[in-house]
Parts: structure tokens; sequence; C-alpha cells
């Protein structure tokens, strides 16, 4: 296993391999997420755009195994912005964590830690920013596609520091597997301190 860091347009020869990743692994409960590579390769190629974006790769040989992304706020689309100025949160002063993606056969190696500590220490080292924040969707306890073993990632993300703000909200619209169309589902942010 190796960790490849890379920013900005450096990820365009991965952008297909992590397009993949993230429809295999956001598939699963709680996104259960229908997605398109070409969607994903789109998506991806914004975050490139940004010359301070950060991608943490996570290699079993050349086979990029997970992924982790962050983006300066003021790079990130309106829809996670919004709330911040909402709220009276200058966007300028948080650091995005857009995604971590790690296929279930790697989990439990250290690797979901991993990707927190380098996207926090690339944000204390850009040196500007107050805020670490990622956003969650929330599904209902009841929700009928919900695993019998689901564990959330909320006391994991707890012991990282990360504080669940239910005054930062946003609907973002994906399909969802078995769904005919995109639907919004809500998403709730979590912060800590950047510095």
């Amino acid at each position: 296993m190796q960790i490849k860091i890379v920013h900005g347009t450096a990820v365009t020869p991965h952008i297909a391999d992590l397009a993949r990743l993230r429809i295999s692994v956001f598939r699963a409960f709680p996104y259960l997420y229908e997605g398109s590579e070409d969607y994903e390769a789109s998506y991806l190629a914004t975050y490139a755009q940004s010359p301070e974006s950060l991608f943490v790769l996570a290699l079993d040989g050349e086979r990029i195994v997970g992924a982790s992304t962050g983006v300066p706020m003021t790079d990130a689309s309106e829809v996670f912005r919004a709330p911040f100025a909402a709220a009276g949160v200058d966007p300028a002063t948080v650091f995005y964590f857009g995604e971590s993606v790690l296929l279930s056969a790697y989990r439990g190696r250290g690797l979901g830690v991993r990707f927190f500590e380098e996207r926090e220490a690339y944000a204390r080292r850009l040196g500007r920013f107050d805020w670490c924040a990622f956003c969650a969707v929330d599904r209902p306890a009841d929700h009928p596609l919900r695993p019998a073993d689901y564990v959330p990632l909320d006391e994991f993300w707890g012991k990282r520091g990360y504080e669940r703000r239910v005054d930062l909200r946003t609907m973002l619209a994906w399909q969802d597997i078995g769904e005919a169309e995109e639907t919004e589902k809500p998403m709730t942010f979590w912060l800590k301190a950047a510095r």
C-alpha cells in the first residue's frame, strides 16, 4: 500500500479510475448512488480546476483502492458555500473535504484516519483557514435499504474532533439505486477548527 498526494490538474490521469471507485463505494448505504462515470469524471474535473485542490490516493500496487479530496470552500460549488454564507461564516475561511471513498476490503487499516490527517495538515499548510468541514447525507434510521449491520461514521468523525452542525445544512440531488430520476437529499456539515 502507498499513499500518493496530487494537486489540481495532476489528478487528470487518475480521473477515470476515481470515477469508477466513487460509483462503486457510493452505491452502498447511506448514499445508494446510481451514478455514471461521465458525471463523476465531470465532477472530479471541477476539483482539478482548483490549483489548491488535494487528492489523497491510496494505491495497492498501481490500483487506486481509496481516495480523499479537499478544496478551498471558495472553489466548491454554490450548494456547499451557501449554508456558510447564510450562517455568517465566510466561505474563504473554510477548507472543504469533498469525500473519502475506500473499497470495503481495505477498511480497518487506518486509511480513513490517514485521509483526515493528510487533508487537515494540508489545510494548515495553506495557512488561511479557520475551519475544516465536510458534509454527510442524512438518511432516516428506518430507511428500507439500511443494512441491519450498518454502523454510521458519527463516532469516528467525533473522535477526530468534528462536530455535527445541524445549523449548517444543504440539499444535494442524485439518483438513488432503483429510482427513475434524481431527488434531493438533506446533508449536514461537520466542522473542526483548522488550527
